[in-house]
């Protein structure tokens, strides 16, 4: 299987976390700040709609529908990234683990080993 990227190569594992520690905080703000938009105008409608009529009402609800779907367009989204992230994770660690089957093996029995004695411990 071709790698674009060689992993074992210094720097290339710590420039892709960093590079999805910088995505990761980037569709963070944009999450939090859709969020805060979305609430912010909730409430200018909950505070308009005390003298809200007819005509103005249909429009605030319109204006509430529009807003909904972009909250709900954003939430897919980001459904859509973290599964696109979980693929190439998981795409990663596999090429990881065919050109490196013995550090892998390795790395999970000792894992399995500190389990373990967590586990013993708690008993």
């Amino acid at each position: 299987m071709h790698n674009p990227t060689n992993i074992n190569e210094p720097g290339n594992l710590g420039q892709g976390a960093n590079s999805a520690k910088s995505n990761h905080a980037g569709t963070q703000s944009s999450v939090s700040r859709e969020f805060h938009n979305f609430l912010s105008d909730i409430e200018d409608l909950i505070k308009e709609t005390t003298s809200l009529t007819g005509d103005d009402l249909a429009r605030a609800r319109v204006k509430l529908n529009a807003r909904i779907a972009s909250a709900k367009a954003t939430a897919e989204d980001m459904g859509e990234t973290v599964v696109q992230r979980a693929r190439q994770t998981a795409n990663v660690t596999n090429a990881y683990v065919h050109e490196q089957p013995w550090k892998a093996v390795g790395a999970s029995a000792a894992i399995a080993f500190l389990f373990g004695l967590v586990i013993a411990r708690r008993s």
